[in-house]
């Protein structure tokens, strides 16, 4: 796909606030990101819909979201992740939002096709130890809401906080397994899944 380097910009700021926050941003927020006008930021947006290479719901609010399918490279350090926060991996913490990123460009790479979607998480806790996912650990996550049994998952609990364990669907509820036998698992109805643990990166 052939994209100014405006328009490749704008495709890297969706991909990233959507990774972070959850959402889009807005024009304006595009335009002042790149330190353009808003009215020049609409023509790039407009643009990059003409070539497939976003979609834009109508009548919505932070709407923009790119294709499926369409990855977006980062020209200069390719393999930097935004760093989302700590993630508990004894005793549940407070979901947090931070404004970091780790470049993991000496390695691993995910696959081109997931990159959009993957982000890093710090790891706080011994719980996954005998899974060899030690206290400050980073985790590299591929954001998804299916998880398969034996998956070691980021989920998001009923009160509010999250937590890294192995995924179990049970009869009647979901067991959240910890690998190491100082902790008990975490049983609850209902989880959200933020994503499935495809890495896990150690600095010495």
């Amino acid at each position: 796909m052939n994209l100014t380097p405006k328009q490749l910009r704008i495709l890297q700021l969706i991909r990233d606030w959507r990774v972070r926050r959850g959402y889009s941003p807005t024009m304006q927020e595009l335009a002042d990101e790149i330190g353009v006008s808003k009215v020049t930021v609409f023509e790039h947006v407009e643009a990059l819909i003409k070539k497939g290479a976003l979609v834009r719901e109508a009548n919505k609010a932070r709407s923009l979201s790119i294709t499926e399918g369409v990855a977006v490279p980062d020209e200069s350090r390719p393999m930097r992740f935004p760093l989302v926060g700590k993630i508990a991996a004894g005793y549940p913490i407070e979901k947090v939002e931070d404004r970091d990123e780790i470049d993991l460009t000496d390695f691993l790479a995910p696959k081109q096709d997931r990159h959009d979607s993957t982000f890093a998480l710090e790891v706080d806790g011994d719980s996954m130890r005998d899974e060899g996912i030690l206290n400050g650990d980073y985790v590299l996550v591929e954001r998804t809401q299916v998880a398969q049994n034996g998956d070691r998952v980021v989920a998001l609990l009923p009160d509010g906080s999250t937590t890294l364990k192995t995924f179990f669907k049970e009869d009647d509820h979901i067991r959240l397994q910890p690998a190491n036998p100082d902790f008990e698992p975490i049983r609850v109805k209902f989880c959200q899944i933020q994503g499935i643990v495809r890495g896990v990166v150690r600095r010495y």
